[in-house]
């Protein structure tokens, strides 16, 4: 199957899924067809890719712009594809009977189904304009479903909080495409990394920036990562698609993709080991303050989402074997581990922490799923956990000569240990405590996937070669060049094992100490004043202060101010755009004093009179006498059907006009002061100077024919028509007609709903007196 119709079935599902549920609720059972058929599809793939190193489709999409829906599957790109439908297969399942029952059911289907393709759609984009729009795709459909109950208020505020950053971060990104895009001359991404290092070019800071700050808004990097846990309001499976395994990755894929062509510069690697670093102490600080199961397991993936962002910026080839490892065993443990707190909210009743003692005596075999995922989280051997761990100290020790990101990641880590205790070995062991619910073991929909997921970490672990090639191929699409790295449980001795072993004892250490460095933190109020949360709300708050204040200086009511200070503006625009540009010139005015420069002299006549009316009914017949000038205009130079059209709009307008203003409640004496007069009468001046400035300054430019050659040969073969005038406007300007014609029949309806309110308001006062 090509990539574009998996791609397009991933998409056109929502829709058929909504049908499907509305119709029979019953049918959510067999949701997981969908993304598992998706899976067998892209498991195929594997062969030609590792074959042949990538396969590529290319659709025409805005030629004009050099604008392709390409879509191209290499190492990386099918890992994540891969990643997204295989765990995206056990959510569906873990769904249907999770919400069973739900009255939203299709709606909540079709939604999750939509983020599933629009991921797809971004991380096998070939094309940067193709994978913004997939991009933004997933920001809504993520949106979308933190806000599944919106009747609450924490879900509203999350949904728009995740929506605001990420798309805030969007437009960057799309910033940072625009740049690029100029600078090379191409959009494919391809063709991108094949130039090698784009680390020399002039804009190549300004594009590291905005495509980092893209990438950390979507990947929750500090400062930006506050949205990540307040998305916990979501339904348990959103929180372990999207915030897990799925989306919280496409920055860091985003990096992945563009390391080859920036990792050589200072900047890049500067900015995202930076960021990187700053995150996982962040993420490990923060999990402590939490007692909510899916908010502990959220900060531990910002922790996560750091390392990988670390990893991506270590130079050695090493380092990216550890990103696709890690990668992969963060999506295994923590898609489980937090389909494991689902079970754990859905059949205790709660989640948290506090109230959580002994469930493996009610609950069994969610304690055995919980352990296994657990351990590998904690990364104990022989879990692929402690494979991953492995790599990503031996990275780390051998690209830097500073023991301070290794220092970071150990007591990152040993944070992920005890929280890994807390959701499996404090919930689940030691004396029962009771629940709102009475636990026990939840239906094979629920415990099958989280239980596969964690079966396989066990099994990667025990024989890590058989995700070897798959990590190789991916490995090398983040580096740039192929890797030599291979996956082993056991390297002996090493520094990397004794890191390990002090990793996993700080680990114990917080565990014992976990309740008293609870206390300690939740009493530091200033993390909670003054962290990013707070910092959100604050702007938020301002920003709706700005919008009053600004509304109040500028929405003032007064038409004539609107007028004023649009023609000000332009006015002046223009004119410093004539001086500063050398754009002013002066035409000849050989042959100008002819019997036509009469008219201008009545225009002006006519705009006097306009000024000096003292009332409505003078100055729209003023204003009349200035449009049927401007129609003698057109007559004596060459176009009588714009002066006949002239003369009847203007007929019309002044009978329109006329009528109108008989019927309403004008002031007729001008109450302006002095100095408003002035005011008005210099903006008028300056921006008449100004425009007559810009058309003599045309009338100098020698004509370019080039537009009125192409009409004149083209209106018989290609519009069938001789007048050229009818041509352009039926044919060639068809939709800007249409658009004019559109207005026009709107200010229509609207004079006449205000001729037949005035009539009707005649009529009522005619019987009040009556």
């Amino acid at each position: 199957m090509p990539l574009t119709l998996a791609v397009a079935l991933a998409l056109l599902g929502a829709p058929v899924l909504w049908a499907l549920l509305r119709w029979r609720a019953a049918l959510a059972g067999l949701a997981w067809l969908l993304p598992a058929a998706l899976f067998v599809v892209f498991a195929t793939r594997w062969a030609p890719v590792r074959d042949s190193g990538a396969v590529v489709e290319v659709w025409p999409w805005i030629p004009s712009l050099g604008i392709s829906l390409a879509l191209r599957a290499d190492g990386l790109s099918l890992l994540f594809a891969l990643l997204i439908t295989g765990i995206g297969t056990f959510i569906f399942l873990y769904a249907a009977r999770y919400l069973h029952g739900h009255a939203d059911l299709a709606r909540f289907f079709a939604r999750l189904t939509l983020f599933m393709g629009a991921m797809l759609g971004a991380v096998l984009a070939d094309d940067l304009i193709a994978l913004l729009v997939f991009w933004e795709l997933t920001s809504l459909a993520s949106f979308l479903l933190i806000g599944f109950t919106p009747e609450q208020a924490a879900s509203r505020r999350s949904a728009q909080q995740g929506l605001l950053i990420t798309v805030g971060g969007g437009l960057a990104l799309l910033a940072g495409v625009v740049l690029l895009g100029q600078a090379t001359g191409t959009l494919r991404v391809s063709e991108l990394l094949a130039m090698g290092s784009l680390a020399e070019l002039p804009a190549a800071p300004w594009i590291i920036v905005l495509v980092a700050l893209g990438a950390f808004a979507k990947s929750a990097q500090v400062p930006l990562h506050a949205w990540l846990p307040n998305a916990m309001v979501a339904p348990t499976p959103v929180s372990a698609f999207l915030h897990s395994a799925t989306m919280v990755k496409l920055g860091v894929y985003l990096l992945a993709r563009l390391n080859p062509a920036f990792g050589e510069h200072a900047l890049w690697t500067g900015l995202l080991l930076t960021a990187g670093l700053a995150t996982m102490l962040t993420g490990a600080l923060l999990s402590l303050r939490e007692t909510d199961l899916k908010r502990v397991l959220a900060y531990s993936t910002v922790v996560s989402l750091g390392t990988l962002v670390t990893l991506i910026a270590l130079p050695h080839p090493l380092a990216a074997s550890a990103l696709v490892a890690f990668l992969i065993v963060h999506a295994l443990y923590k898609a489980c581990l937090f389909m494991v707190a689902g079970i754990v909210d859905h059949e205790a009743g709660t989640r948290d922490s506090t109230q959580l003692r002994g469930l493996a005596r009610r609950m069994p075999l969610t304690a055995g799923i919980a352990l296994l995922a657990g351990l590998s989280m904690a990364g104990l051997p022989p879990f692929v956990g402690f494979v991953a761990k492995e790599l990503v100290y031996e990275a780390q020790l051998t690209a830097t000569a500073s023991w301070l990101p290794v220092a970071i990641a150990i007591a990152a880590n040993a944070v992920m240990v005890a929280v890994a205790g807390v959701v499996t070995v404090r919930t689940f062991w030691g004396p029962l405590r009771p629940t709102p619910q009475t636990p026990h073991d939840p239906p094979l929909a629920l415990w099958l996937g989280p239980a596969l997921l964690a079966a396989l970490g066990l099994v990667l672990g025990l024989a890590p070669g058989l995700a070897g090639a798959l990590v190789a191929s991916a490995a090398s699409a983040v580096a740039g060049h192929a890797t030599g790295a291979t996956l082993s449980l056991w390297h002996g001795l090493t520094p990397m094992l004794a890191l390990s072993a002090l990793t996993f004892a700080l680990g114990l250490a917080i565990l014992r100490g976990w309740d008293r460095l609870h206390r300690v933190l939740v009493a530091r109020e200033a993390i909670r004043r003054h962290g990013p949360d707070a910092a959100y709300d604050r702007a938020m708050n301002g920003l709706a202060r700005l919008a009053t204040w600004q509304t109040q200086r500028i929405q003032s009511g007064s038409l004539r101010r609107y007028v004023g200070a649009t023609l000000a503006v332009v006015g002046l625009a223009l004119g410093a755009t004539l001086f500063t540009q050398g754009a002013l010139a002066w035409p000849s005015l050989a042959g100008a004093a002819s019997l036509h420069a009469l008219l201008p002299a009545l225009l002006v006549l006519a705009a006097l009179a306009v000024v000096r009316a003292e009332g409505f009914v003078r100055g729209i017949v003023a204003a009349g006498m200035v449009g049927f000038g401007l129609a003698l205009v057109f007559l004596f130079h060459g176009a009588p059907d714009l002066a006949f059209t002239q003369f009847s709009v203007e007929a019309v307008a002044i009978v329109v006009l006329l009528a109108v203003v008989a019927r309403m409640p004008f002031a007729t004496p001008d109450r302006r002061p002095a100095g408003q007069r002035r005011r008005d009468a210099l903006i008028a001046i300056g921006f008449a100077a100004v425009a007559t400035l810009v058309l003599l300054s045309v009338l100098a430019t020698p004509f370019d024919a080039r537009l009125s050659d192409f009409f004149r040969a083209a209106s018989v073969p290609e519009a069938h028509g001789r007048n050229l005038v009818n041509v352009i406007i039926v044919d060639f300007r068809a939709l800007d007609t249409l658009g004019e014609i559109t207005v026009l029949a709107l200010a229509a309806l609207a004079a006449a709903a205000v001729l037949a309110g005035t009539r009707r308001r005649a009529a009522d006062r005619a019987e009040d007196t009556e």
